[in-house]
């Protein structure tokens, strides 16, 4: 039955709204939700009206298109459409041209548009990843798939990412951060993490068998969508209208039998009242075991300096460290309390109690109505919920004394006269005693649990005005609620209690410390021990703690819009429409981050967090407009101009306003020539704003350091000279942090928005002699003055020390004993960012016999520059072609591919997939290394990963079996302190040879 007889079919009112009863009750907790909301919650822009190019009733088509839909809020799934891909286009757009080789004519969604338009008529590149694709490398969660992708950079969160990631995974495109890219579901904003040190939409907690594609605009955004779209889009496309089932059952490990992975998802769809309404339901539970780093053999030993004479381990031994007033290592602790000569040998691996991959558990579910009351008013709701825990595991805490802001001893001094302290008869100068660090390994290793929940509720209304004039208003309600947990954190006051250090200036953090044999008297628990000796069960029961934190997030938006593609037709001969579109949004965020109270009195041997909170609401406008000047004329297929602006008032910053202009040339149906300018404005996150200021170790190497001022080159009389300044001898300094120097991040409320310009050009070509092959190209540039950002350890150390920004002094604070204290790096306005590159992107299926076809696809993108300026009127340093290559660096290869060929024989596939990256030099933050200054490896060589897939399909069932990283090839080789390779960059390499096994049934 035809959409147009259904409508005719007209059942009474009130048996309409018996079958409508589940949508309200899908839509009841957002609509309480803005019931109570306050004047100033949030709206956001509408979605455009979802037109059918090729209508297949859900459950009863046998062969479907690939479906595009457009980037702008997306309602209307009234049927289980398959849409004629766009020209907007990478070629993953162009997959269904074979159906349409005529070039016809017929008006879809494209996105980075809230209006419909004729195939190859959008300016705007696009890449369109389909669910094939993803269900095909057999990834458990969606951002492990993107990375995949050439677009996507290195400077997102991935399970990778075991020291304070949380098992969160963030995206990042075109490696200009996270928080620069917007995320969306179905067209639609989504919660966020909401956690102090950064903000993002977890990839994680996405179902992927929900997934039906995934659209990448590649292009600035903010001038459409907000302002956070200042490197582009990603919207995740989900299954609606399903009126079928599923159930997918899937199992991976490695070949060295960890990271067992396993999957189950499944899906059921209703549709009722003569297919007016539909109720889809999804669950998805998945399980990641993890791996630890001692059981692979190139992360087992940790390398920690780059010199020609390199280091590995820590120097903060289990048995406690003794250092020498000038930061020299003299004595080890040993079991009797007492000391020994120091040796390298009791260098601490922490490496074999630490995990190279998280451990991961999400449940997620979704549920997704719509009815549809007549043409001008179809009722829809989505809710998607999920729980997700992750569990880390890292070495045993180091004591090495408190941090800022926090008022205990900075420093663990010993005092002459401490039993067994033998330095005490060297250095027995009371005012400057040899000092302790010691690895508390009675507390035992430190396992951070995290659990977060997160829910996305939207309520809409949509349908026809009049005289094809459509509308769209929606509610959306985001909420994130986290708890975190890491034990053996140990008790700062508890432990110096134990060992029987008293402060001499209580209050004053660079205090010395007395001896009291008797300081455990009147604290119940409290056991009398020593710091050179190891702890007694019932001591380290006393002294030990386990940190809990809080944190929060919400978000809502309330957006409204109209439009219509064809206002008014051009008066002339070959002249096409006019359309328009144009909306409202109000829309806030607020967070709150509630840590630990020792924690956040700086109580602990861990990092100290501060709590925070705050908000903003946004109200803008929008409009957008298409003109189609010539249309099937000679010469012209196409021309056509589209406009975009956005106007925006803050209650933080004031208003602004962005634009985008674009525009579209198809000489002949086989090319289409585009571009785009525009302009972005992105204000500061709720967490650049208001996050606490937390203390991470960061990977970095104090310039004082005997190992690492040999590696200045010219500018080490510089650097020594400025270390004898502060009383420290590089000749036998040695860094107490191994690779790592404690650094406060946190946000900043007086931070200023970014201000930015994109620009792109390109052409596709979609030669109709040639069925089925489709290739682009495009040239892109983004420009952004003002970034918000942290400035790396590694820059503010050298910036001082080597006298290239004086001004970095202020942020560094050294304890008497000359150990580097913290540094300081809370976000900042700093300088300007500029990259711009190369895509090019090929697809083209071609048939040899009557059951045999193939499939060729390919990504590429091709770097030209990447610099930043990390001060306002400073110098630009030229990132291309090179890694940071110490913990928690970013990457730019010049060249990145990502390609796969698939062969079809009836019902049996086989897909090789595979991705390179082009090797990289190093660079510590601030300059190019070279050997010739003293460094020992200064390259990463190219590197190739390899996947392999097989598909057969029974009937109803799918059985897929997949090799991932067929060759088994170890990540390459950087000093990063800890994993010895780059995660953020090589995580897709961590777990080695895998083998997954898949089996799906449709009822």
């Amino acid at each position: 039955m035809s959409h147009t007889d259904r409508r005719k079919k007209r059942l009474p009112l009130s048996f309409s709204l018996l079958y409508a009863l589940p949508v309200f009750a899908a839509g009841a907790p957002v609509l309480a939700q803005a019931a109570v909301t306050s004047p100033s919650s949030e709206t956001r822009a509408a979605a455009p009206k979802k037109v059918s190019v090729h209508k297949v009733r859900a459950g009863k088509a046998t062969a479907q298109k690939t479906s595009t839909q457009t980037l702008a809020p997306q309602t209307v799934r009234k049927q289980n459409v398959v849409q004629a891909p766009s020209s907007a286009r990478t070629i993953q757009q162009a997959r269904g041209a074979g159906a349409s080789a005529a070039g016809g004519t017929e008006t879809v969604e494209v996105t980075g548009s809230y209006l419909r338009q004729g195939r190859n008529t959008s300016p705007n590149p696009v890449q369109i990843i389909t669910s094939r694709e993803i269900q095909q490398t057999g990834i458990t969660n969606v951002g492990d798939f993107l990375q995949r992708m050439p677009s996507i950079g290195s400077s997102g969160t991935g399970n990778a990412d075991t020291n304070g990631g949380d098992g969160v995974g963030c995206v990042d495109l075109r490696n200009l951060g996270s928080s620069r890219v917007l995320v969306l579901i179905d067209g639609k904003r989504v919660t966020q993490t909401g956690m102090s040190g950064g903000s993002c939409v977890d990839m994680n907690t996405i179902p992927v068998m929900a997934i039906q594609s995934i659209e990448i605009l590649k292009d600035g955004g903010s001038e459409l969508y907000g302002a956070d779209a200042v490197s582009g889009v990603i919207n995740i496309k989900m299954r609606h209208d399903i009126n079928t089932g599923a159930i997918n059952v899937r199992g991976d490990i490695t070949q060295r039998g960890d990271n067992k992975t396993g999957l189950i998802s499944a899906y059921k769809g209703w549709n009722f009242d003569h297919d007016r309404g539909n109720i889809t339901l999804m669950g998805q539970y998945d399980t990641v075991g993890g791996v630890m780093m001692k059981d692979r053999a190139w992360s087992r030993n940790p390398q920690t300096s780059n010199g020609m004479n390199p280091g590995f381990g820590s120097v903060i031994s289990t048995s406690g460290t003794v250092f020498s007033p000038d930061g020299t290592p003299i004595y080890n602790g040993n079991s009797a309390g007492g000391s020994s000569p120091y040796s390298k040998s009791s260098r601490y691996n922490y490496n074999k109690d630490t995990s190279l991959l998280n451990n991961t558990q999400n449940a997620s579910l979704m549920g997704d109505a719509h009815y549809d009351f007549s043409k001008h008013f179809t009722l829809y709701s989505n809710v998607m919920y999920s729980h997700k825990t992750s569990w880390t595991q890292m070495a045993p805490i180091p004591a090495i004394g408190s941090v800022a802001p926090s008022d205990l001893p900075s420093t663990i001094y010993l005092p002459t006269g401490y039993p067994g302290n033998t330095a005490g008869d060297i250095y027995n100068d009371p005012d400057n005693p040899a000092y302790l660090y010691r690895r508390m390994a009675e507390f035992g290793t430190r396992k951070s649990e995290s659990a977060v929940d997160s829910l996305t509720a939207k309520v809409g209304a949509n349908g026809e005005i009049i005289a094809g004039w459509m509308y769209d208003a929606s509610f959306t309600f985001g909420s994130t609620m986290s708890s975190f947990q890491t034990s053996g954190v140990g008790d700062y006051n508890k432990l110096m209690r134990e060992w029987g250090l008293d402060a001499v200036t209580p209050g004053d953090s660079n205090t010395l410390l007395a001896y009291n044999p008797n300081s455990c008297v009147g604290y119940a628990g409290c056991v009398q021990s020593s710091a050179l000796g190891p702890l007694s069960p019932e001591a380290a029961q006393y002294a030990n703690y386990t940190e809990h934190d809080h944190s929060q997030y919400t978000m809502r938006d309330f957006n409204a819009r109209i439009h219509n593609d064809h206002v008014v037709h051009m008066p002339y001969k070959g002249g096409g429409d006019l359309g328009i579109a144009l909306g409202m949004e109000h829309r806030g965020e607020q967070m709150s981050y509630h840590p630990d109270p020792l924690i956040a009195q700086g109580g602990s041997l861990t990092n100290t967090v501060l709590p925070t909170g705050g908000g903003f609401n946004v109200s803008e406008a929008y409009l957008e407009g298409n003109l189609t000047l010539l249309h099937n004329v000679p010469f012209a297929k196409n021309l056509s101009i589209d406009g975009q602006g956005r106007f925006s008032s803050y209650n933080t910053f004031g208003t602004t306003y962005n634009w985008k202009a674009g525009i579209n040339w198809s000489p002949t149906r086989d090319v289409a020539f585009r571009g785009t300018l525009g302009t972005s404005f992105r204000q500061p996150s709720v967490s650049e704003l208001y996050g606490g200021t937390l203390m991470s170790y960061n990977g970095a190497n104090d310039p004082c350091d005997m190992t690492q001022i040999t590696n200045y080159g010219g500018r080490q009389s510089t650097v020594m000279a400025n270390c004898m300044k502060q009383g420290i001898n590089p000749a036998n300094f040695q860094q107490g942090g191994s690779g790592q120097v404690a650094t406060l991040n946190g946000g900043n409320a007086k931070l200023q928005p970014e201000i930015g310009r994109t620009y792109t050009f390109g052409a596709t070509f979609t030669p109709h002699w040639i069925p089925g092959l489709s290739t682009s190209a495009s040239f892109w540039h983004y420009s952004v003055s003002h970034s918000i950002s942290a400035l790396s350890t590694q820059y503010v150390l050298d910036g001082c020390y080597t006298g290239s920004d004086p001004s970095m002094c202020s942020n560094i604070t050294r304890s008497a004993s000359g150990q580097i204290n913290t540094v300081s790096a809370l976000n900042a306005n700093l300088g300007s960012l500029t990259t711009s590159g190369v895509d090019w992107d090929l697809s083209y299926r071609f048939r040899v016999t009557d059951a045999d076809w193939f499939m060729v696809e390919n990504n590429f993108q091709r770097l030209v520059s990447y610099k930043q300026q990390m001060v306002p009127n400073g110098p630009h340093y030229n990132y291309l072609g090179s890694i940071t290559y110490q913990s928690q660096g970013t990457s730019n290869p010049t060249v990145r591919d990502y390609a796969t060929l698939t062969w079809h024989h009836n019902n049996f596939s086989v897909t090789y997939m595979m991705q390179y990256m082009s090797g990289m030099h190093w660079n510590d933050g601030t300059n190019t290394i070279y050997k010739s200054q003293g460094y020992g490896r200064v390259k990463t060589p190219a590197m190739v990963l390899q996947d392999l897939t097989f598909n057969y399909n029974l009937k109803r069932w799918n059985f897929q079996f997949e090799i991932q990283n067929l060759a088994d090839k170890q990540p390459p080789f950087l000093v990063n302190t800890s994993s010895n390779s780059n995660d953020s960059t090589y995580g897709g390499w961590y777990a080695g040879r895998s083998f997954l096994l898949q089996a799906g049934v449709n009822f």
